[in-house]
């Protein structure tokens, strides 16, 4: 390489905008910009003071450097043993100390009270640096000194420059107290242009190391050179990219291309094709691929879903609380009108148990005020006769005209034994019976038409039902837990009830409960509850006797008070086998059962009390008005009579269903002693009496007389007793005795065999001990 001469350059004060980093030329307060750029070129030994301000100045830089060295000590250390860039420098104590003293001196001098200056001050106040060889031989010194020491120092050592000095000194000034402390962790990085400047100042200062300063020299320019060298090269490509795109491309005709045949073309092709076709295969598999990864996707989510108890839960419960109360709200709607149509009916068949009972109360009244008329004298004034006559002529008429009527219908079918008084009398005119039906058709008619708008399953009990059977299939511990068996009967009391609207437990042909079909709905629901509970204590099992409770024995009881006639024996009959059904086949919710009879009870109790007061009416007439049979007198007494047993018989039929003591009270206490009795002992005995007797006997309960044990009967038939005894001497003394025979079962029947042993043993009727062996 050609030998170049030696290249001094001059650091220029970089912009405050500069983002290098470069750093500014140390200046002085006393030394202007010209000074200070020719400061390093100064050339001469420095005087003595000057070395004092040299002292005093390295002391200054020193302990700045001090103060900031600390920081970079264990983090920076110089490559090579250049001076350090803060401008601090090493210099020996003596050195520091006559600085030290110089300087005070010189502020002593600065200080003084007059202001003058001499001219050391003014040659003081301009100092100048010392050059780079002065400052190389201190640091050489100081070197030597640490060497000697017993330990390393480590402070970091930076080559001492203006620029460093200077920045130290601003740094120092500009910078608040609490961020000279701060320590950084990581070197600081260096520019090109500071790395450029230091090894030219270390170039300058060193004349022993032209070699090192060569070769900095040479790499900057190398670098210089590359970066020239990039710039034109990208210069240069777009430019000829630019000048391309501008031009067009000229095919050129003498370049020769290789021979092309058809097969190779076709070859050519069919490659293609083949890699097409393997690509559109690979594409088809993975869309295969990628439908059936969502088909499982989604098989996995509704699996997931179906699998899920919570989730399952939630929309059963979520249906059904739905359903409930889409249900309720059908109900509340819907029971307005089963209570106007319910009331309807109820009012409709009152109406006609009222107007029998008034025409039975009416006809009763009329002909026994007319039979008195005719027994008693004829003070009677005319006008009032005459007009009871006609009034009561038009109602016996009336009577008597239904009465021919009913024995016609008794010819015809054969009944031969019927007797006058033990008819219901319950016919209605033609007027009358079209006008009941007409009311009857309509209201029936308003029935249908309640749920025609319904859904099936809110109106039928079946599908009700079964909406909760499945509840208890699925859930069955939140099934229990909800009590649902104590609301299935109120959610069903509506529908029962708009069943029972066309039901009258009075007539014979009546549909029984047990063929409805809410019955065996509820029934259904109550076997497959105890099939999937296995436990006796199911609280299902109490379902159908709560609906019994609640919604059947209220309409019962209101049959029983306001429209029940204890006088016909086929309104007693059914209303018997109704209840009978409910009470005893349906009590095994004791609490709530019981109290529901209770008051059943107590209303047929009450309603047989109130017919055998108002009802029942046997006159006595005088043996000579009852004597002729065809007498109107015996025909009535006769009618009354029959009448009275009837209703005898009606109250014995509620046997096993009311207690036995409150039945003996009804029947043989208030009716049997005090009016059939009495009708007996005045009339004429003979096979009359004896075949009331015997009516009287068979009407009695068996279970009253199932103790073999006993041989009196019971107390309230002691007057009956008395009669039969009486009646059978005075058949005796008459010689009948197929009549005495026939009294003496009777009395063998109710128990009474002391009774009949005796009279045996009184009329010497040895024939008639097997009788009574037959019974013991």
């Amino acid at each position: 390489m050609a030998h170049r001469p030696k290249r001094t350059f001059r650091p220029r004060r970089a912009d405050s905008s500069d983002s290098d980093g470069a750093q500014e030329t140390f200046v002085e307060p006393g030394e202007t910009g010209e000074q200070a750029a020719r400061g390093p070129a100064v050339e001469g030994p420095p005087s003595g003071r000057g070395h004092a301000e040299v002292a005093e100045l390295l002391r200054r830089g020193r302990g700045r450097g001090r103060r900031r060295g600390r920081a970079w000590a264990s983090s920076r250390r110089a490559a090579t043993a250049a001076p350090r860039l803060d401008g601090s420098s090493d210099v020996p104590a003596d050195e520091e100390d006559g600085a030290h003293h110089s300087s005070e001196s010189k502020d002593d001098q600065s200080s003084s009270p007059n202001g003058s200056r001499t001219p050391e001050d003014e040659f003081s106040s301009v100092v100048d640096i010392p050059d780079a060889a002065f400052i190389q031989a201190t640091y050489g010194k100081c070197k030597l000194a640490r060497a000697q020491e017993d330990y390393i120092s480590l402070d970091v050592k930076h080559a001492f420059t203006k620029s460093g000095m200077k920045n130290n000194s601003e740094d120092s000034e500009s910078e608040p107290d609490e961020f000279k402390d701060i320590t950084p962790f990581t070197p600081k990085p260096q520019t090109l242009r500071q790395r450029m400047a230091e090894e030219t100042k270390t170039r300058n200062e060193e004349t022993s190391d032209d070699s090192q300063d060569e070769k900095n020299q040479d790499i900057w320019e190398q670098q210089q050179m590359r970066k020239a060298v990039k710039i034109t090269k990208g210069q240069d490509i777009d430019l000829s990219y630019s000048r391309e795109s501008q031009t067009v491309k000229k095919f050129d005709a003498s370049v020769s291309f290789p021979p092309v045949s058809l097969e190779i073309i076709k070859k050519q092709l069919n490659t293609r094709l083949t890699l097409l076709q393997d690509t559109h295969r690979s594409h088809l598999r993975e869309y295969e691929k990628y439908i059936q990864d969502i088909k499982s996707s989604k098989t996995t989510i509704q699996n997931l879903e179906n699998s899920s108890n919570q989730a399952l839960s939630f929309k059963f419960y979520k249906s059904m609380k739905i359903y409930v109360e889409n249900l309720i709200d059908c109900l509340n709607e819907k029971i307005i009108n089963i209570q106007e149509i319910e009331s309807a009916m109820h009012a409709l068949l009152l109406k006609q148990a009222m107007i029998f009972m008034k025409r039975r109360q009416d006809e009763l009244k009329h002909e026994s005020a007319y039979l008195q008329q005719l027994s008693c004298t004829p003070e009677t004034s005319i006008n009032n006769s005459l007009a009871m006559d006609e009034k009561t002529q038009w109602i016996l008429e009336e009577v008597e005209s239904r009465r021919a009527q009913r024995r016609q219908a008794r010819i015809l079918s054969g009944n031969c034994t019927h007797e006058e008084g033990t008819s219901s009398d319950d016919e209605l005119s033609s007027a009358d019976k079209i006008d009941f039906q007409k009311s009857q058709g309509d209201i029936l008619q308003d029935h249908k038409k309640i749920f025609e708008d319904v859904h099936s399953d809110f109106c039928n009990i079946q599908n009700i039902l079964l909406k909760f059977q499945q509840w208890r299939e699925k859930f069955p511990d939140s099934y229990y837990e909800a009590f649902i068996s104590l609301c299935i009967p109120k959610l069903l009391n509506p529908l029962i009830r708009f069943q029972l609207i066309d039901w009258n437990p009075l007539k014979f042909d009546s549909i029984g409960l047990k063929q409805m079909t809410w019955f065996t709905s509820i029934k259904d629901f109550i076997d497959c509850s105890m099939e999937d509970s296995k436990k006796e204590d199911s609280s299902d099992k109490k379902i159908l006797s709560t609906v019994i409770n609640k919604t059947v024995i209220p309409r019962l009881t209101g049959f029983v008070e306001f429209i029940w006639d204890p006088l016909s024996t086929t309104q007693t009959t059914s209303l018997v086998t109704q209840c009978r059904m409910i009470l005893e086949e349906h009590s095994t919710c004791e609490n709530e059962v019981n109290k529901g009879k209770q008051d059943l009870l107590k209303s047929i109790v009450s309603r047989m009390k109130k017919a055998i007061e108002d009802d029942v009416f046997i006159p006595l007439y005088p043996k000579s008005a009852v004597k002729n049979r065809t007498s109107p007198h015996s025909k009535f007494q006769e009618r009354q009579f029959w009448s009275g047993l009837k209703l005898f018989g009606n109250i014995l039929l509620w046997n096993e269903l009311l207690p036995e003591d409150i039945l003996q009270e009804l029947g043989l206490e208030k009716l049997l002693n005090r009016y059939l009795i009495i009708a007996l002992l005045n009339a004429i005995p003979g096979p009359d009496v004896v075949k009331k007797c015997s009516r009287i006997a068979a009407y009695l309960p068996e279970k009253w007389f199932q103790n073999s044990a006993m041989r009196t009967s019971i107390p309230q038939l002691e007057n009956f007793i008395q009669f039969l005894l009486q009646s059978a001497r005075k058949l005796s003394r008459n010689e009948i005795r197929d009549e005495v025979k026939e009294i003496i079962l009777i009395l063998v029947k109710i128990r009474a065999l002391n009774q009949a042993e005796s009279f045996i043993e009184e009329y010497h009727l040895d024939h008639l001990r097997s009788v009574i062996k037959e019974f013991e």
